[in-house]
Parts: C-alpha cells; structure tokens; sequence
C-alpha cells in the first residue's frame, strides 16, 4: 500500500448560498436521509427528515454563489412520501441544471434552474396512468425515466403468490424544454414481476431484487439493454446468463420471461446483497454482507473487485461507494478505502474522525474525491495508481501459492506445505529467486535492478524475454479492461492468441485444460484464430492444408490428458476442443487436420504404443466423437462422417465408409472409393469387391459401373469363389421364379459372364508360382556340390 493521501478541508460551506443553514441541518440530531450533487458540482441537494414538526424538507444549495431564487419544498406528512431525486439530463435546456421530485403516487414536480434566474417549477406531470399505482423505485436513464410500481390486486383476498407477482416496471421519454415538459407515452418493460429496484447506468437499466421480495425470485438480477430490446437474466455467483428479446408486449411477461430456465434457478441460492451502485463504467457494483465487493458488467458476468475488512455486515450498518475513474471509493465504519477497480488492488486505507460523509461529484479532479461532512467540504487527494503492467505485491504471493500446488503435487510427505514454510524454509530457492526478480526488476521500469544477487542477475538476462512477455500480456489485459467498445474485440483476439500460445508451450495439465475450455467456451472465434496461428495452419498453393507446429505443440495437442482422465465435469481433451473449432468456423479444413495429425503420430508414436493417441482411441473416432455431440444434423454431417472415415485409410474405416455410401445409393461415389482405396491392400481390395458383389447380385443400380467394377476383382477369386457369393446374397422372390419374368431387375448370365469369362482366362495363380522354375534353362536344376 502506498504512503497515505491528503485530507484537506475546501470549503466551510461560506461558498454556499445560505451555507449556515446548511450547516445546521446536517450537525441536527436527525441524519439527513439523503444527500445528492448535481453533475457539475453546483447544487448540493438535501432532503432532511426533522423529528418535530413532521416536516419533510427537500433543500437545494447554491455553490460559488451563482444566485438565484433557492429551492424549498416542504409537505405535511398525509402526503405520499418522496422515492426519487433525481437530476435530469436537459439538452433542451442548455446552460441549466434540471431536477425531478418523484412522488409514491406518481405525481411528479420538474425543476430547472437558470443562472441569475434561480430554481422554477417547470410542470407538474403524473407518470403513472392508474389511481391504485404506487411507486417504490426510479432511476433516469438517458432522456426517460424508469421506475418499479405496484399495482394491487382489485380482489383484497387474492393468493399470496400472485400478489407477490403485482409489480411491473415502466419506462417514460421526458423531454424538457425552455417553457415546459413533454412526457412519452408508458411503455411497460416488464409487467407481473416480483419487487425490484432499478438502478440505471449509462446504456442498462439493473433490476436489483428487493429485500423483501418472493424467495425463488431473490436468485438472479435483470439487465434491461433499452436500445437493443433486450433483457439478460443473470445469476452471476453461478455463472448463469440467459438473453431474452423483447420483439412483442406477450414476451414481457415476467414469468413467461423464465419459463425455460425455472428448474436451473430453482437450485441456485439466493442473492447475497447488502448494498448495491452502479460505476460510471457502467457495472453494477455489489457489496455481500461477508464485506465482498463484486462487479457485475452489463453483460451479466461477474468479477470479484475487493473485500472490505471487519467480517459481516449488520443489516443497518451503511456502505457508500462511489467511483472516480478507475478507482472506487468506499466508506465503511468511518473508514476510507480506495481500490483499483481493474486489479482489486487496495491503493489507500484512512480512517476518518467523522460521524457521517458522503460523496460529492467532483468534475474536472480524477485525483481527488470531495466528501461532505457536517464541518465542511473535504478533499482527499491520492496518486493514481501506476500502469497495471506493473507486479504488484499480489503477484508475489500468487508465485508461492503456484510454488506450494506444484512441490505438494510431487512431494512423498503428507504434511501440507505452506507460503510461509516456502518463504522461512530456504529448501526451495525457485520461488524465493522469482519473487525476488519480480520485486527488483519490473518494478523499476528501465532502471537497473538493484540488490539482486549475482545468481539472480545472471537468471534474470536470461528470463528477460519471457519477463518483457508478461509486461506485454498486462498491458494487453489493461487495454482490453479500459478500451471503448469498439476496440474490445480486437484487444481480445490478440490476448486470447496469447493465453492460447502461453499455455500450449506449458505443461498440459488438468487444470490447464480447463483453462482452455473456459477460453474457448468465452471467445470462440478468437480462440479459433489462435489455433490457426500456434498451429501455423494455411492452404499450400494447391489447396492443401499443411501445418508448421513445432513437435512440443503437436505433443500438446494429442498427449494431453484423456477423457477418461478428465471425468465427465464437461472439460473436453484439446484435440476435441479443435475439432469442435474447426466444425464450428472451417468444416472442410477438419478431415485434412485429422489426416495431419495421424502423419505426425505415425512419425512420433511406434504404432499402437499405448504412449500414443492411437493407442488410446484413433483420432479420426474422436473427431467422429465431437460430430456426433453437434445439437443438429444436416446432410453435411453425412458427408463429413465419410470424409472422416476415408481420411484415416483404416480398413474398418473404409469399410464402414462404404457400408454409409451404399445405405445412401450414392452409387458413382461407392465405386470411385472402391477404385481408390482397393490399392491399399490385397485385403482390403478382397473385401471390397466381395461387399459390391453382394450388392450387385441383390439389384441393378451397380449396373451401368461395370466395366469399372470388374477389374477389381483379387486375382485369388476362382469362378467358384463368384458363384457362391452371388448364389448366397440373391434375393429370396416372393413367388415360385419364371424362366422369363417381366421385371427386369434379376439378375441374368449375360451379366455376369463379362467377370467369368475375365476368371477363367486369367492365369492361374498356382501356375504363376512355378513360371520362374518352368521357364529355367535346366530342368532339373543341378545337384549342389558335397561337402566332403
């Protein structure tokens, strides 16, 4: 942690219009409920709650005495009770701030204020369109409001379960001008919905589950996308996101909106929230009443930021966040913590003697955070945290616990090794010399490393280019966090070529493999890039696929851990996970990768080692494997079953490839594979034209391939040998057979005599055998000499 920022007071709230009044109201008995800045800082906003009267006050203050009537607003208690404040963007009003007071009822009061003018009542608006309506929460989003309202049921005696399903969340277009306000028509988003709270971020609107709501819906948030019609169900601690659209009123229905995902959110706990904000990043940020501090990005996923110290959180206990850039401010039990939000790093830590703060804008200062107090405006200045490429002391810790997983793995001993026995024991130097370039090295960027043993200078030469990867690979991981939308994509592509690249030049482990999986599961198409570049994979110029890997990546590829190694916990072996790319963005590319990859077994592997991929499963089985997992079937998986089949130029497989072509009639591409592969071997070539003569005695679709057919016949075939096939595979008639039937598809001598006739003319093979001794210049060869 770095040495402790400034605390300086800025104002004594003299720079305010009625700026004693101000300071009365917040050093009363009663805290103020809430506290809300204007966006440029000008107006400071109060809504004071006094024991005696019971009057509710909403107050706005003036800042650097620009002038102006005040804002006062005040209303007896019968009155609904205010659930919005909310400063509202104006683009109509150009040089004005503009405020809204929602009322439970709906009754809504739009300000503005002018310079020199003051705080004028624009118009009085009603968002809600039926009398029994009640408010419980609003947002602004963008030019229109957002809110949650309920809706009770005409019946006073209706089910329990249905009232807890009364609410609907709506959403208005507010529209403001110089000499007025012009309010959209109602749109509801979502209508018999449990409770929510909206909270609305730049481009999203979060649905937050309230405390209070029906249990099954407690489990999961919603993120409503306005410009793209979207809504994202998400549990993020499960890792469940789900994408519906909003094409029709029908589809936003609430519990038509869950029908096909009840029984996975029924099993998830519910959510643990204690406080919620939104950053100016856009994330929702949650903090657990553990005390953990988790983002949930618009796109429903979730990463852990921060754990607040001092254990559970009291329900009453008040959390406040707030997020300057790329740093979040928290305060808790009066103590300040400012984290960076990218690395979870803890930058400063301050414990404030006041009783109650809260946060202020402050545009134009990304160094300093503005905190109201009951004494004044304070101003706690902090440096920014230095680029993330940068190892932090967390990297440090991260290299021993990787250190005590690989040493207990391979160690005989059952006691468990620790970071702290790494660290004191002095037994194993590799993490203790690591962590020390670590700390010496690229913390001091461009400098010379300084109190480094001689050992440790001589290892850091040679590990500078795998240092100056990482720094790279930490730059790349800051930009893809800090880029604009726009640019995500391709910070991605190159970071998932390296994680790809870093792991494929690693130890395959399971954990790894993992790894892999998640990335390929995350980024599919970037992941299908970097497979193409670690395997160097292109078209030669005669459009065949070649590849340049290195023999350590083609080990990677096909030695890594098995199925039955991984389990059955939905991680896949690496040569399916590629298989599964190349179905997914290059089929035709897949049998030439298989035949690839059985050309460098065949050079690595003695055949069948049980070292070996083919010792295990043949290659062409697996990828057969991740085909057959496709969730749909078309006619090109047929055609990629054979290509996969003929690819591997296995006997069985040819066979079985045959078998497919003849249930399919593809008759031309039976006998052109026949011709290929009945070169292999004699075997083979046996089998082939045995099948196709079955086929051939049974009906005539072989009939016009003949002439191609014939002179595959094995040379071992007699007359005899053809008979007996054709006599076995003749199709059993129905009817005692006729010397000359109508129907022309029996088989006939005349057919068959052209593969005779080629039999019995051909020499025999016996008197081959004894061609060369018949044809000797002495018969019989002469006697060999004695030995005496």
């Amino acid at each position: 942690m770095k040495p402790a920022g400034t605390l300086r007071q800025v104002s004594d709230f003299s720079d305010f219009s009625r700026g004693h009044w101000l300071q009365e109201l917040l050093c009363q008995g009663e805290e103020p409920s809430h506290v809300l800045s204007s966006p440029d800082g000008q107006h400071l906003l109060v809504l004071q709650k006094s024991r005696s009267p019971p009057l509710p006050q909403v107050v706005a203050f003036q800042r650097h005495g620009i002038g102006g009537a005040d804002l006062e607003r005040n209303w007896q208690q019968p009155q609904p009770a205010l659930v919005g404040l909310l400063f509202l963007q104006s683009p109509g009003t150009s040089g004005s701030s503009a405020l809204a007071l929602v009322w439970e009822h709906g009754r809504t009061e739009v300000w503005h204020f002018v310079v020199a003018v003051g705080w004028q009542l624009l118009q009085t608006l009603e968002l809600c369109q039926g009398a029994r309506a009640r408010i419980v929460s609003v947002c602004s989003q963008g030019a229109s409001l957002v809110w949650c309202e309920e809706r009770p049921p005409l019946d006073a005696h209706s089910d329990m379960s249905k009232c807890a399903f009364r609410f609907c969340v709506c959403t208005r277009a507010l529209e403001l001008g110089e000499h007025g306000v012009r309010l959209g028509t109602l749109r509801i988003v979502l209508h018999n919905s449990p409770e929510y709270q909206v909270l609305a971020s730049p481009q999203h609107v979060f649905l937050v589950p309230a405390t209070a709501s029906f249990a099954t819906t407690s489990k999961f948030l919603l993120i409503w996308h306005p410009e793209k019609a979207k809504l994202i169900i998400t549990a993020p601690s499960a890792g469940f996101v789900h994408s519906k659209a909003l094409r029709s009123g029908s589809e936003s229905d609430f519990r038509k909106l869950l029908l096909g995902s009840v029984g996975l959110l029924s099993c998830l706990a519910p959510l643990d929230i204690h406080t919620s904000a939104v950053s100016n990043s856009g994330g929702l940020l949650l903090v657990s009443t553990k005390g953990a501090v988790n983002m949930v990005e618009p796109d429903g996923t979730q990463r852990h930021v921060f754990d607040l110290e001092g254990g559970p959180l009291a329900q009453g206990s008040p959390v406040q966040l707030k997020t300057f850039g790329s740093i979040l401010a928290c305060v808790l039990a009066g103590v300040l913590y400012l984290v960076d939000q990218n690395s979870g790093r803890l930058i400063e830590k301050k414990i404030l003697n006041m009783k109650e703060v809260h946060f202020l804008e402050s545009p134009g200062e990304e160094d300093s955070i503005q905190l109201l107090a009951q004494t004044g405006i304070y101003s706690f200045s902090f440096s920014k945290p230095e680029d993330s490429s940068r190892p932090e002391p967390c990297l440090v810790e991260m290299v021993f616990e990787e250190a005590c997983r690989y040493y207990q793995r391979r160690s005989l001993s059952s006691s468990k090794l620790t970071v702290e026995k790494l660290k004191k024991g002095g037994v194993f130097q590799a993490p203790v010399a690591l962590a020390a370039i670590l700390q010496h090295s690229l913390c001091q960027k461009q400098k010379p490393a300084r109190g480094l043993q001689d050992t440790y200078t001589k290892l850091l030469s040679t590990m500078s280019l795998e240092l100056q990867s990482y720094m790279s690979l930490e730059l790349l991981k800051t930009c893809v966090v800090c880029a604009p939308e726009s640019e995500v994509e391709s910070y991605c592509e190159e970071l998932v070529e390296q994680e790809v690249s870093r792991v494929l030049h690693s130890d395959m482990d399971k954990d790894n493999l993992a790894y892999l999986n998640s990335v390929f599961a995350s980024f599919p198409k970037a992941a299908w890039k970097a497979t193409r570049s670690c395997l160097q994979l292109q078209q030669n110029g005669d459009g065949l696929l070649v590849a340049r890997a290195t023999p350590e990546v083609w080990k990677k590829v096909l030695g890594g851990p098995q199925q039955e190694e991984v389990g059955q916990n939905g991680v896949v072996p690496l040569f399916e996970l590629i298989c599964a790319s190349f179905l997914r963005f290059k089929p035709k590319w897949l049998p030439s990768f298989v035949e690839l990859t059985q050309q460098y077994v065949s050079i690595s592997w003695a055949y069948s080692s049980k070292e070996g991929p083919e010792g295990r499963v043949p290659l062409y089985k697996r990828a057969l494997g991740v085909l057959a997992r496709k969730n749909k079937c078309s006619e090109a998986d047929d055609e990629m079953e054979l290509e996969l089949l003929l690819c591997s130029k296995r006997p069985k497989a040819v066979l079985q490839a045959l078998h497919l072509l003849i249930r399919l009639k593809r008759w031309q591409r039976v006998v052109e594979v026949a011709e290929k592969f009945s070169k292999l071997s004699p075997l083979l070539n046996k089998e082939i034209f045995t099948t196709l003569l079955a086929e051939f005695a049974q009906h005539r679709e072989l009939d016009p391939y003949l002439d191609m057919l014939w002179p595959l016949c094995p040379a071992e075939l007699t007359a005899s040998d053809i008979l007996t096939v054709v006599l076995q595979h003749l199709p059993r008639a129905q009817e005692d057979p006729v010397p000359f039937s109508s129907e022309g598809n029996q088989l006939t001598v005349g057919l068959l005599k052209p593969l005779l006739q080629r039999v019995v003319q051909r020499p025999c093979v016996r008197d081959e055998m004894y061609s060369d001794a018949l044809q000797s210049p002495t018969f019989p060869p002469p006697t060999p000499p004695r030995e005496h």
